[in-house]
Protein backbone atom coordinates (compact mmCIF):
# COMPACT_ATOMS: atom_id res chain seq x y z
CA UNK A 1 0.00 0.00 0.00
CA UNK A 2 1.01 3.43 -0.47
CA UNK A 3 0.49 7.44 -0.35
CA UNK A 4 -1.83 8.65 -2.73
CA UNK A 5 -2.99 12.56 -3.82
CA UNK A 6 -6.00 13.89 -4.82
CA UNK A 7 -7.70 17.44 -5.45
CA UNK A 8 -11.04 19.06 -4.94
CA UNK A 9 -12.20 22.51 -4.10
CA UNK A 10 -13.38 23.94 -0.85
CA UNK A 11 -15.67 27.61 -1.47
CA UNK A 12 -15.95 30.19 0.96
CA UNK A 13 -18.58 32.38 -0.14
CA UNK A 14 -17.78 32.51 -4.22
CA UNK A 15 -13.99 32.01 -3.46
CA UNK A 16 -12.61 28.61 -4.02
CA UNK A 17 -10.02 27.09 -2.97
CA UNK A 18 -8.28 24.14 -4.13
CA UNK A 19 -7.49 21.79 -1.69
CA UNK A 20 -5.29 18.79 -1.85
CA UNK A 21 -6.32 15.48 -0.55
CA UNK A 22 -3.94 13.01 0.54
CA UNK A 23 -4.80 9.22 1.41
CA UNK A 24 -2.51 6.93 3.26
CA UNK A 25 -3.57 3.36 3.75
CA UNK A 26 -1.27 0.92 6.22
CA UNK A 27 -0.96 -0.86 8.78
CA UNK A 28 -2.99 -0.40 12.19
CA UNK A 29 -6.65 -1.02 13.46
CA UNK A 30 -9.00 -0.11 10.51
CA UNK A 31 -10.93 2.38 10.14
CA UNK A 32 -11.16 6.05 8.26
CA UNK A 33 -9.70 9.37 9.86
CA UNK A 34 -10.55 12.45 8.27
CA UNK A 35 -8.26 15.02 9.32
CA UNK A 36 -8.19 19.21 8.11
CA UNK A 37 -11.16 20.70 9.67
CA UNK A 38 -13.93 18.92 8.12
CA UNK A 39 -17.91 20.00 9.09
CA UNK A 40 -20.32 17.40 10.09
CA UNK A 41 -21.60 17.01 6.45
CA UNK A 42 -18.01 16.16 5.51
CA UNK A 43 -17.60 13.83 8.38
CA UNK A 44 -20.49 11.29 7.28
CA UNK A 45 -18.27 11.13 3.94
CA UNK A 46 -16.19 8.37 5.31
CA UNK A 47 -19.67 6.24 5.26
CA UNK A 48 -20.82 7.61 1.99
CA UNK A 49 -17.66 7.07 0.42
CA UNK A 50 -17.22 3.29 1.58
CA UNK A 51 -20.87 2.60 0.73
CA UNK A 52 -20.34 3.54 -2.81
CA UNK A 53 -17.26 2.11 -3.09
CA UNK A 54 -18.19 -1.69 -2.08
CA UNK A 55 -21.54 -1.00 -4.25
CA UNK A 56 -19.52 -0.25 -7.27
CA UNK A 57 -17.73 -3.41 -7.38
CA UNK A 58 -14.11 -2.87 -5.95
CA UNK A 59 -13.07 -3.75 -2.56
CA UNK A 60 -12.43 -1.32 0.00
CA UNK A 61 -9.01 -1.27 1.93
CA UNK A 62 -9.39 -3.22 5.13
CA UNK A 63 -6.93 -1.08 7.13
CA UNK A 64 -6.24 2.02 8.85
CA UNK A 65 -6.64 4.82 6.07
CA UNK A 66 -5.89 8.69 6.87
CA UNK A 67 -7.10 11.65 4.37
CA UNK A 68 -5.83 14.42 4.98
CA UNK A 69 -7.19 17.57 3.58
CA UNK A 70 -4.48 20.52 3.19
CA UNK A 71 -4.51 23.37 3.71
CA UNK A 72 -5.35 21.94 7.36
CA UNK A 73 -6.05 25.63 8.88
CA UNK A 74 -9.27 25.85 5.85
CA UNK A 75 -12.47 24.77 7.00
CA UNK A 76 -13.92 22.20 4.92
CA UNK A 77 -17.77 22.07 4.05
CA UNK A 78 -20.00 19.91 2.31
CA UNK A 79 -20.21 16.68 0.33
CA UNK A 80 -18.80 17.76 -2.81
CA UNK A 81 -15.01 15.66 -1.13
CA UNK A 82 -16.75 12.78 -1.78
CA UNK A 83 -15.63 11.57 -5.24
CA UNK A 84 -12.11 13.21 -4.41
CA UNK A 85 -12.00 11.45 -1.69
CA UNK A 86 -13.14 7.63 -3.15
CA UNK A 87 -10.38 8.00 -5.77
CA UNK A 88 -7.70 9.18 -3.59
CA UNK A 89 -8.55 5.85 -1.28
CA UNK A 90 -8.41 3.48 -4.36
CA UNK A 91 -5.36 5.05 -6.22
CA UNK A 92 -3.50 4.27 -2.50
CA UNK A 93 -4.97 0.68 -2.48
CA UNK A 94 -3.41 0.68 -6.07
CA UNK A 95 -6.71 0.19 -8.08
CA UNK A 96 -6.01 3.08 -9.67
CA UNK A 97 -2.71 4.74 -11.07
CA UNK A 98 -2.03 7.80 -8.99
CA UNK A 99 -0.78 9.55 -12.74
CA UNK A 100 -4.34 9.90 -13.60
CA UNK A 101 -5.16 11.92 -10.78
CA UNK A 102 -2.13 14.43 -11.07
CA UNK A 103 -3.82 17.48 -12.57
CA UNK A 104 -7.43 16.60 -11.92
CA UNK A 105 -9.91 17.98 -9.65
CA UNK A 106 -12.94 15.81 -8.36
CA UNK A 107 -16.08 17.64 -7.89
CA UNK A 108 -19.66 15.42 -6.51
CA UNK A 109 -21.12 13.99 -3.76
CA UNK A 110 -21.75 10.18 -3.49
CA UNK A 111 -24.62 8.24 -3.49
CA UNK A 112 -24.59 4.72 -1.57
CA UNK A 113 -25.04 3.17 -4.67
CA UNK A 114 -22.33 5.17 -6.36
CA UNK A 115 -24.32 7.64 -8.11
CA UNK A 116 -22.62 10.81 -8.42
CA UNK A 117 -24.80 13.48 -7.38
CA UNK A 118 -24.57 17.72 -7.92
CA UNK A 119 -23.10 19.61 -4.83
CA UNK A 120 -23.69 23.76 -4.99
CA UNK A 121 -21.06 25.73 -6.13
CA UNK A 122 -19.77 24.17 -9.08
CA UNK A 123 -18.93 27.21 -11.07
CA UNK A 124 -16.93 29.15 -8.44
CA UNK A 125 -15.75 25.91 -8.41
CA UNK A 126 -14.29 25.56 -11.23
CA UNK A 127 -13.42 29.25 -11.96
CA UNK A 128 -11.18 28.67 -8.83
CA UNK A 129 -9.20 25.27 -10.24
CA UNK A 130 -8.58 27.20 -13.49
CA UNK A 131 -7.23 30.09 -11.66
CA UNK A 132 -4.60 27.50 -9.28
CA UNK A 133 -3.38 26.18 -13.01
CA UNK A 134 -5.62 22.76 -12.67
CA UNK A 135 -5.83 21.04 -16.42
CA UNK A 136 -8.93 19.18 -15.82
CA UNK A 137 -12.24 18.66 -13.77
CA UNK A 138 -14.54 15.80 -12.92
CA UNK A 139 -18.24 16.90 -11.83
CA UNK A 140 -21.40 14.89 -11.89
CA UNK A 141 -23.07 14.28 -15.48
CA UNK A 142 -26.18 16.74 -14.53
CA UNK A 143 -23.89 19.51 -13.75
CA UNK A 144 -22.51 19.77 -16.92
CA UNK A 145 -24.26 22.81 -18.12
CA UNK A 146 -23.18 24.30 -15.43
CA UNK A 147 -19.24 23.67 -15.75
CA UNK A 148 -19.60 24.92 -19.34
CA UNK A 149 -19.56 27.97 -18.53
CA UNK A 150 -15.81 28.26 -17.75
CA UNK A 151 -13.39 27.97 -20.60
CA UNK A 152 -9.89 27.30 -20.65
CA UNK A 153 -10.49 24.08 -18.50
CA UNK A 154 -11.01 20.73 -19.70
CA UNK A 155 -14.62 19.49 -18.08
CA UNK A 156 -15.53 15.98 -18.01
CA UNK A 157 -18.86 14.35 -16.72
CA UNK A 158 -19.75 10.77 -15.07
CA UNK A 159 -22.61 9.49 -14.18
CA UNK A 160 -21.46 7.22 -11.20
CA UNK A 161 -18.26 5.97 -9.74
CA UNK A 162 -17.79 3.26 -12.06
CA UNK A 163 -17.76 5.04 -14.52
CA UNK A 164 -14.75 7.60 -13.01
CA UNK A 165 -12.90 4.64 -12.01
CA UNK A 166 -13.01 3.34 -15.65
CA UNK A 167 -11.93 6.52 -16.98
CA UNK A 168 -9.20 6.17 -14.56
CA UNK A 169 -7.90 3.42 -15.68
CA UNK A 170 -7.55 4.08 -19.05
CA UNK A 171 -11.32 3.23 -20.14
CA UNK A 172 -14.43 4.43 -22.34
CA UNK A 173 -13.61 8.22 -21.73
CA UNK A 174 -16.47 10.41 -19.74
CA UNK A 175 -18.57 13.24 -21.64
CA UNK A 176 -18.14 16.41 -22.58
CA UNK A 177 -20.16 19.33 -22.37
CA UNK A 178 -22.27 20.57 -25.14
CA UNK A 179 -22.91 24.49 -26.23
CA UNK A 180 -23.72 27.13 -23.91
CA UNK A 181 -27.04 27.65 -23.40
CA UNK A 182 -28.55 31.16 -22.99
CA UNK A 183 -31.70 31.66 -21.49
CA UNK A 184 -33.15 34.92 -20.05
CA UNK A 185 -37.42 33.45 -20.00
CA UNK A 186 -40.36 35.59 -20.81
CA UNK A 187 -39.03 39.23 -21.82
CA UNK A 188 -40.62 41.76 -18.99
CA UNK A 189 -43.70 43.21 -19.07
CA UNK A 190 -43.79 46.58 -20.97
CA UNK A 191 -43.72 50.06 -19.42
CA UNK A 192 -46.85 50.85 -21.68
CA UNK A 193 -48.98 49.20 -19.66
CA UNK A 194 -48.37 51.28 -16.84
CA UNK A 195 -51.58 54.18 -16.79
CA UNK A 196 -50.39 57.63 -16.53
CA UNK A 197 -47.67 58.73 -13.75
CA UNK A 198 -45.63 60.65 -15.76
CA UNK A 199 -43.41 62.03 -12.95
CA UNK A 200 -42.68 58.58 -11.49
CA UNK A 201 -42.18 57.22 -15.25
CA UNK A 202 -39.58 60.16 -15.91
CA UNK A 203 -37.84 59.05 -12.37
CA UNK A 204 -37.58 55.52 -13.06
CA UNK A 205 -36.30 56.29 -16.29
CA UNK A 206 -33.34 58.50 -15.05
CA UNK A 207 -32.72 55.48 -12.33
CA UNK A 208 -32.54 53.29 -15.06
CA UNK A 209 -29.95 55.35 -16.80
CA UNK A 210 -27.95 56.00 -13.84
CA UNK A 211 -27.74 53.13 -12.04
CA UNK A 212 -29.48 55.39 -8.98
CA UNK A 213 -31.51 53.74 -5.89
CA UNK A 214 -35.95 54.85 -6.23
CA UNK A 215 -38.49 55.82 -3.86
CA UNK A 216 -41.78 55.16 -4.92
CA UNK A 217 -44.98 56.54 -2.48
CA UNK A 218 -48.23 56.22 -3.26
CA UNK A 219 -51.45 54.95 -2.06
CA UNK A 220 -52.65 50.96 -2.99
CA UNK A 221 -53.44 50.71 -6.85
CA UNK A 222 -51.32 53.60 -8.52
CA UNK A 223 -49.10 51.76 -10.09
CA UNK A 224 -46.13 51.11 -7.77
CA UNK A 225 -45.64 47.73 -8.31
CA UNK A 226 -45.79 47.97 -12.04
CA UNK A 227 -43.11 50.27 -12.39
CA UNK A 228 -40.78 48.41 -10.52
CA UNK A 229 -41.07 44.93 -12.27
CA UNK A 230 -40.44 47.21 -15.35
CA UNK A 231 -37.06 48.47 -14.50
CA UNK A 232 -35.57 45.85 -15.58
CA UNK A 233 -36.77 46.22 -19.01
CA UNK A 234 -34.85 49.38 -19.00
CA UNK A 235 -31.61 48.21 -18.14
CA UNK A 236 -29.16 46.97 -20.46
CA UNK A 237 -28.01 43.28 -20.62
CA UNK A 238 -25.79 41.90 -18.56
CA UNK A 239 -21.90 41.87 -19.93
CA UNK A 240 -20.43 38.53 -19.93
CA UNK A 241 -18.49 38.85 -16.63
CA UNK A 242 -21.30 40.26 -14.65
CA UNK A 243 -23.35 37.20 -16.03
CA UNK A 244 -20.75 34.77 -14.92
CA UNK A 245 -20.84 36.38 -11.46
CA UNK A 246 -24.35 36.47 -11.00
CA UNK A 247 -23.98 32.42 -12.28
CA UNK A 248 -21.93 31.86 -9.31
CA UNK A 249 -23.96 33.43 -6.78
CA UNK A 250 -26.86 31.71 -7.98
CA UNK A 251 -24.93 28.15 -7.82
CA UNK A 252 -23.91 29.05 -4.22
CA UNK A 253 -27.57 29.66 -3.54
CA UNK A 254 -28.71 26.48 -5.41
CA UNK A 255 -30.62 28.62 -7.33
CA UNK A 256 -29.30 27.97 -10.66
CA UNK A 257 -30.55 26.23 -13.50
CA UNK A 258 -29.47 22.96 -14.55
CA UNK A 259 -30.60 23.13 -17.88
CA UNK A 260 -29.77 26.98 -19.05
CA UNK A 261 -27.70 28.28 -16.40
CA UNK A 262 -26.16 31.19 -17.79
CA UNK A 263 -28.73 34.47 -17.59
CA UNK A 264 -28.13 37.70 -19.16
CA UNK A 265 -31.38 39.81 -18.12
CA UNK A 266 -30.72 41.62 -15.25
CA UNK A 267 -32.36 39.98 -11.88
CA UNK A 268 -34.86 41.18 -9.82
CA UNK A 269 -35.19 40.08 -6.04
CA UNK A 270 -38.21 40.88 -3.99
CA UNK A 271 -37.85 39.73 -0.61
CA UNK A 272 -41.06 39.37 1.85
CA UNK A 273 -41.15 41.68 4.33
CA UNK A 274 -40.91 39.06 6.48
CA UNK A 275 -37.63 37.86 5.62
CA UNK A 276 -35.19 37.43 7.95
CA UNK A 277 -31.57 38.85 8.04
CA UNK A 278 -30.18 36.00 6.57
CA UNK A 279 -32.40 35.42 3.61
CA UNK A 280 -32.54 39.61 3.10
CA UNK A 281 -28.69 40.16 3.49
CA UNK A 282 -26.65 36.58 3.46
CA UNK A 283 -26.09 34.10 6.74
CA UNK A 284 -26.77 31.17 8.04
CA UNK A 285 -25.31 28.59 10.03
CA UNK A 286 -21.18 28.05 9.09
CA UNK A 287 -20.31 29.81 6.45
CA UNK A 288 -22.95 32.15 5.40
CA UNK A 289 -25.45 31.84 2.19
CA UNK A 290 -25.85 34.61 -0.13
CA UNK A 291 -29.18 36.75 0.52
CA UNK A 292 -31.31 38.47 -1.71
CA UNK A 293 -28.92 41.45 -2.25
CA UNK A 294 -26.69 39.04 -3.48
CA UNK A 295 -28.91 37.18 -5.63
CA UNK A 296 -29.99 40.74 -7.30
CA UNK A 297 -26.25 41.71 -8.10
CA UNK A 298 -26.46 44.12 -11.15
CA UNK A 299 -29.79 43.76 -11.36
CA UNK A 300 -32.56 45.54 -9.27
CA UNK A 301 -33.90 44.45 -5.31
CA UNK A 302 -37.65 45.18 -5.26
CA UNK A 303 -38.95 45.95 -1.36
CA UNK A 304 -42.46 46.35 -1.99
CA UNK A 305 -44.35 48.12 1.79
CA UNK A 306 -41.00 49.31 2.59
CA UNK A 307 -41.80 50.16 6.39
CA UNK A 308 -43.23 46.75 6.75
CA UNK A 309 -39.61 45.29 6.70
CA UNK A 310 -37.81 45.74 10.13
CA UNK A 311 -35.78 48.84 10.84
CA UNK A 312 -32.40 46.40 11.41
CA UNK A 313 -32.94 45.03 7.83
CA UNK A 314 -33.70 48.31 6.20
CA UNK A 315 -30.72 49.60 7.94
CA UNK A 316 -28.56 46.33 6.97
CA UNK A 317 -28.73 47.45 3.13
CA UNK A 318 -26.55 50.76 3.90
CA UNK A 319 -23.10 49.24 3.11
CA UNK A 320 -24.27 47.51 0.70
CA UNK A 321 -25.39 50.70 -1.44
CA UNK A 322 -22.51 52.07 -0.39
CA UNK A 323 -19.72 49.60 -0.89
CA UNK A 324 -21.43 47.30 -3.79
CA UNK A 325 -20.47 43.95 -1.51
CA UNK A 326 -21.85 42.06 1.36
CA UNK A 327 -19.44 40.91 4.45
CA UNK A 328 -20.77 38.06 6.68
CA UNK A 329 -17.97 37.71 9.55
CA UNK A 330 -17.88 34.12 11.45
CA UNK A 331 -15.95 32.19 13.68
CA UNK A 332 -14.56 30.35 10.67
CA UNK A 333 -13.72 33.62 8.63
CA UNK A 334 -15.43 36.44 6.48
CA UNK A 335 -16.98 35.81 3.61
CA UNK A 336 -18.04 38.27 0.86
CA UNK A 337 -20.19 38.15 -2.12
CA UNK A 338 -21.03 40.77 -4.42
CA UNK A 339 -24.25 43.47 -3.90
CA UNK A 340 -24.06 46.03 -6.55
CA UNK A 341 -27.76 46.87 -7.46
CA UNK A 342 -30.63 49.01 -7.59
CA UNK A 343 -32.40 49.58 -4.89
CA UNK A 344 -36.71 50.28 -5.47
CA UNK A 345 -38.40 51.07 -2.20
CA UNK A 346 -41.79 51.22 -2.79
CA UNK A 347 -44.23 52.86 0.68
CA UNK A 348 -48.23 53.59 0.86
CA UNK A 349 -48.11 57.03 2.42
CA UNK A 350 -49.74 55.83 6.10
CA UNK A 351 -51.02 52.64 7.79
CA UNK A 352 -54.33 53.10 6.42
CA UNK A 353 -53.69 53.67 3.25
CA UNK A 354 -56.65 54.45 1.47
CA UNK A 355 -57.66 55.08 -2.54
CA UNK A 356 -57.83 58.33 -2.01
CA UNK A 357 -56.44 60.72 0.52
CA UNK A 358 -59.05 61.82 1.78
CA UNK A 359 -60.85 59.23 3.16
CA UNK A 360 -56.97 58.64 5.37
CA UNK A 361 -57.80 58.61 9.17
CA UNK A 362 -54.68 58.73 10.08
CA UNK A 363 -52.71 61.13 12.24
CA UNK A 364 -49.93 63.75 11.23
CA UNK A 365 -48.67 61.89 13.61
CA UNK A 366 -49.19 58.49 12.77
CA UNK A 367 -47.96 58.89 9.08
CA UNK A 368 -44.57 60.72 10.45
CA UNK A 369 -44.06 57.73 12.31
CA UNK A 370 -44.72 55.38 9.43
CA UNK A 371 -42.90 56.48 7.23
CA UNK A 372 -40.39 57.32 9.47
CA UNK A 373 -39.76 53.56 9.64
CA UNK A 374 -37.52 54.14 6.37
CA UNK A 375 -34.05 56.10 8.63
CA UNK A 376 -32.91 58.58 7.54
CA UNK A 377 -29.33 57.41 6.90
CA UNK A 378 -31.31 55.13 4.36
CA UNK A 379 -32.84 57.48 2.89
CA UNK A 380 -30.13 59.51 2.18
CA UNK A 381 -28.90 57.10 -0.65
CA UNK A 382 -32.20 57.01 -2.41
CA UNK A 383 -31.37 59.44 -5.35
CA UNK A 384 -34.69 60.01 -6.83
CA UNK A 385 -38.25 60.26 -4.66
CA UNK A 386 -41.43 59.80 -7.12
CA UNK A 387 -45.03 60.65 -5.29
CA UNK A 388 -47.52 58.72 -7.33
CA UNK A 389 -51.32 59.65 -7.40
CA UNK A 390 -54.97 58.14 -8.52
CA UNK A 391 -55.38 58.11 -11.86
CA UNK A 392 -58.73 59.20 -12.72
CA UNK A 393 -59.21 58.39 -15.80
CA UNK A 394 -58.05 55.28 -18.80
CA UNK A 395 -57.79 58.16 -21.56
CA UNK A 396 -53.92 57.98 -20.52
CA UNK A 397 -53.35 54.84 -21.16
CA UNK A 398 -52.72 55.80 -24.52
CA UNK A 399 -50.28 58.42 -23.74
CA UNK A 400 -48.08 56.19 -22.38
CA UNK A 401 -44.24 55.12 -24.04
CA UNK A 402 -43.18 51.58 -24.64
CA UNK A 403 -40.45 50.27 -22.88
CA UNK A 404 -38.63 49.67 -26.07
CA UNK A 405 -38.96 53.50 -26.51
CA UNK A 406 -37.50 54.22 -23.36
CA UNK A 407 -34.61 51.54 -23.44
CA UNK A 408 -33.08 53.13 -26.37
CA UNK A 409 -32.45 56.32 -24.49
CA UNK A 410 -31.49 55.01 -21.68
CA UNK A 411 -28.85 52.69 -23.67
CA UNK A 412 -27.43 56.02 -25.02
CA UNK A 413 -27.12 57.98 -21.77
CA UNK A 414 -25.57 54.60 -20.46
CA UNK A 415 -23.09 54.80 -23.48
CA UNK A 416 -22.70 59.04 -22.80
CA UNK A 417 -21.46 57.70 -19.20
CA UNK A 418 -19.30 55.01 -19.89
CA UNK A 419 -17.48 56.92 -22.42
CA UNK A 420 -17.02 59.69 -20.08
CA UNK A 421 -15.62 57.21 -16.90
CA UNK A 422 -14.03 55.15 -19.25
CA UNK A 423 -10.74 55.97 -18.31
CA UNK A 424 -11.61 55.54 -14.35
CA UNK A 425 -13.08 52.26 -14.43
CA UNK A 426 -16.67 53.48 -13.55
CA UNK A 427 -19.73 52.35 -15.68
CA UNK A 428 -22.68 54.55 -14.32
CA UNK A 429 -22.72 58.11 -12.78
CA UNK A 430 -23.81 56.26 -9.36
CA UNK A 431 -20.54 54.65 -8.94
CA UNK A 432 -18.70 57.71 -9.10
CA UNK A 433 -17.19 58.73 -6.13
CA UNK A 434 -17.63 62.12 -4.81
CA UNK A 435 -14.20 63.74 -4.59
CA UNK A 436 -14.06 63.06 -8.30
CA UNK A 437 -17.61 64.69 -9.20
CA UNK A 438 -16.26 67.66 -6.97
CA UNK A 439 -12.75 67.90 -7.88
CA UNK A 440 -11.40 66.18 -11.29
CA UNK A 441 -15.35 66.78 -13.00
CA UNK A 442 -16.21 69.85 -11.00
CA UNK A 443 -18.50 72.33 -12.23
CA UNK A 444 -18.79 76.05 -12.11
CA UNK A 445 -19.79 77.71 -9.17
CA UNK A 446 -23.21 79.10 -10.84
CA UNK A 447 -24.18 75.40 -11.36
CA UNK A 448 -23.82 74.16 -7.96
CA UNK A 449 -25.01 77.14 -6.29
CA UNK A 450 -28.27 75.05 -5.62
CA UNK A 451 -26.85 72.57 -3.78
CA UNK A 452 -24.41 74.91 -1.68
CA UNK A 453 -27.72 76.39 -0.57
CA UNK A 454 -29.40 72.77 0.13
CA UNK A 455 -26.16 72.31 2.72
CA UNK A 456 -26.07 75.45 4.20
CA UNK A 457 -30.00 75.39 5.28
CA UNK A 458 -29.77 71.56 6.67
CA UNK A 459 -31.90 69.86 3.72
CA UNK A 460 -28.95 68.80 1.90
CA UNK A 461 -26.12 66.26 3.47
CA UNK A 462 -22.95 66.45 1.97
CA UNK A 463 -23.67 62.61 0.64
CA UNK A 464 -26.77 63.96 -0.31
CA UNK A 465 -25.10 66.73 -2.43
CA UNK A 466 -22.76 64.15 -4.22
CA UNK A 467 -25.87 62.32 -4.90
CA UNK A 468 -27.96 65.11 -6.35
CA UNK A 469 -24.76 65.51 -8.32
CA UNK A 470 -24.46 61.96 -9.58
CA UNK A 471 -28.64 62.61 -10.52
CA UNK A 472 -27.61 65.83 -12.49
CA UNK A 473 -25.00 63.99 -14.56
CA UNK A 474 -27.85 61.58 -15.53
CA UNK A 475 -30.08 64.06 -16.86
CA UNK A 476 -27.47 65.69 -18.68
CA UNK A 477 -26.76 62.87 -20.49
CA UNK A 478 -30.60 62.06 -20.99
CA UNK A 479 -30.50 65.31 -22.66
CA UNK A 480 -27.56 64.89 -24.51
CA UNK A 481 -25.78 67.88 -22.55
CA UNK A 482 -22.05 67.28 -22.43
CA UNK A 483 -21.82 68.46 -18.93
CA UNK A 484 -24.94 69.22 -16.28
CA UNK A 485 -26.65 72.84 -16.67
CA UNK A 486 -28.24 74.54 -13.51
CA UNK A 487 -31.31 73.19 -14.35
CA UNK A 488 -30.52 69.62 -14.12
CA UNK A 489 -29.25 70.21 -10.85
CA UNK A 490 -32.49 72.02 -9.40
CA UNK A 491 -34.27 68.49 -11.65
CA UNK A 492 -32.02 66.74 -8.86
CA UNK A 493 -33.01 68.53 -6.22
CA UNK A 494 -36.19 68.23 -7.15
CA UNK A 495 -36.63 64.40 -7.42
CA UNK A 496 -34.38 64.30 -4.11
CA UNK A 497 -36.62 66.77 -2.02
CA UNK A 498 -39.78 65.08 -2.54
CA UNK A 499 -41.47 64.72 0.56
CA UNK A 500 -43.00 61.20 0.67
CA UNK A 501 -45.69 62.19 3.01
Amino acid sequence: MALARGWSVALRGVDGHVVEIEADVGGGLPGVHLLGLPDAALQESRDRVRAAVVNSGVVWPNQRIVLALSPATLRKTGSGFDLALACCVLAAAEHVPQHALDGTVLLGELALDGRLRPVRGILPALLAARTAGMRRVVVPESALAEAALVPDIEVLGAADLREVLDWLRGGAPLRTPGPVVDADGPEPPDLADVVGQDDARHALEVAAAGGHHLLLVGPPGTGKTLLAQRLVGLLPRLAADDALALAAVRSVAGRLPADAPLATLPPVEAPHHSSSMAALVGGGSGLARPGAVSLAHRGVLFLDEAPEFGGHLLDALRTPLEEGEVRIARAEGTVRYPARFQLVLAANPCPCAPAHDRDCVCSSLVRRRYLGRLSGPLLDRVDLRAAMYPVTTFAAAADGEDTATVAARVREARAAAAQRWAGCGWRTNAEVPGPALRSRFGLPDATVRPLDAGMRSGALTARGADRALRVAWTLADLAGAARPRPEHVEAALYFRDRRAA
